[in-house]
C-alpha cells in the first residue's frame, strides 16, 4: 500500500479510527477493521472530523462497511451514530448474531467438493479453512497449483528471492533434496519478464519469470484530476477485484463502481454524482497507483 514510511502516523490514525467506531474492543477481527480504516485515513490524507464530514461520500474499505452492517455482530455500547447511517445509507443491516440465520454447514458435502475441483489430497484441515475462509482457500490452492511446495522454501528465499551465485538447498521430503544454484538473469522483454538462469541439481535450467519492479516502473496509466468531479480515482495502491459498471451506463451517487484489493483489504468504490459512465480505464486484475483513473462520469 506504500505506507512502509508512514508508519507513525498510521499509528496516530489508529487512534482516530479508533474513536470514529466507537471504542471498539479489540480482538480478531476488530483490531483489523480499525487497521483498515487508519491506512484509509493515511492513505487520503483524511482527519477524524474529514472522515465524520464526508462519511456519506467516501469509499470506505469493506470490512468497515460490512462491520457497520452488522456482519461480526453487534460491538458494545452499539454502532457510531450518526456516521453509521452516514456511511450505510440504503445498505441491508443484520440485527442479532450474524451466524443465527446461516444454515447448518454440511462438512461431507464441502468436502466432496473440495475433492472434485483439487483432487483427492484434500485434509480436514483443507476442509476447516474453505469453511471459514472460502476465497483465501481458493486462492491458496491455485497459487500452490502454479508454485509448487513453497513451504520447502525458507522465509529469505521465498520474499527475496536467492542472490546470484548463491547455492541452496530445498528438502521436498526425506531423501528428496533438490540442489538449486542462482547463475544469471536476462533482459527485460516486452512482457515484462526476465528469462532466469539456474543449475538443478547441476544440470542448466531457465524460466521466464515477471519482473514486478520493472513492471511498476513500466506502468503508465493516468490520473484523476481533483478538481474534476466525474473522475474518479483509486483511493488507495491496489488490483481491481471487480468492476461492476460498464461504459454508457447510468448510475447514481453512492453506486458501488467496483472493488479494490490491497494487502487483503478490500475497497468498494462508489460513484461521488449521478450520471452515466463514459470511460472505463480498467478492468479486473489492473494494478494502480493511489489516485489511478478508474472511470468518468458524466452528468
Amino acid at each position: 500500500m506504500g505506507l512502509g514510511n508512514k508508519f507513525k502516523e498510521v499509528k496516530k490514525a489508529y487512534v482516530e479510527a479508533n474513536k470514529l467506531l466507537g471504542d471498539l474492543i479489540k480482538v480478531t477481527p476488530s483490531s483489523k477493521i480499525v487497521g483498515d480504516l487508519a491506512q484509509f485515513m493515511v492513505q487520503n490524507s483524511l482527519t477524524r472530523a474529514e472522515v465524520e464530514e464526508r462519511a456519506d461520500e467516501l469509499s470506505f474499505p469493506l470490512s468497515v462497511v460490512e462491520f457497520l452492517q452488522g456482519h461480526v455482530g453487534i460491538p458494545h455500547g452499539g454502532f457510531p451514530e450518526p456516521f453509521r447511517s452516514k456511511v450505510l445509507k440504503s445498505l441491508p443491516r443484520i440485527e442479532g448474531r450474524p451466524g443465527a440465520s446461516l444454515p447448518p454447514m454440511d462438512f461431507q458435502a464441502l468436502e466432496k467438493q473440495l475433492r472434485d475441483t483439487h483432487g483427492d489430497d484434500i485434509t480436514p484441515e483443507d476442509v476447516m479453512s474453505a469453511a471459514m475462509y472460502p476465497k483465501v482457500f481458493q486462492e491458496f490452492k491455485e497459487f500452490t497449483t502454479a508454485f509448487g511446495p513453497v513451504d520447502c522454501l525458507n522465509t529469505r528465499l521465498f520474499l527475496d528471492g536467492p542472490k546470484i551465485a548463491e547455492e541452496f538447498e530445498v528438502e521436498l521430503e526425506r531423501g528428496k533434496t533438490l540442489h538449486i544454484k542462482a547463475l544469471a538473469l536476462g533482459d527485460l522483454n516486452k512482457a515484462g519478464q526476465r528469462e532466469v538462469f539456474f543449475e538443478l541439481n547441476g544440470q542448466l535450467r531457465s524460466v521466464l519469470v515477471k519482473d514486478t519492479v520493472a513492471m511498476k516502473e513500466m506502468h503508465f496509466h493516468p490520473k484523476a484530476l481533483k478538481d474534476v468531479r466525474g473522475q474518479v480515482g483509486a483511493p488507495m495502491p491496489g488490483k481491481v477485484v471487480e468492476v461492476k459498471v460498464k461504459e454508457g451506463q447510468k448510475v447514481e451517487k453512492g453506486q458501488p463502481l467496483c472493488v479494490l484489493s490491497a494487502m487483503k483489504m478490500e475497497t468498494v468504490v462508489n460513484s461521488p454524482l449521478s450520471g452515466t459512465v463514459a470511460k472505463v480505464y480498467v478492468n479486473a486484475d489492473s494494478s494502480l497507483e493511489g489516485d489511478d483513473l478508474i472511470l468518468e462520469i458524466t452528468e
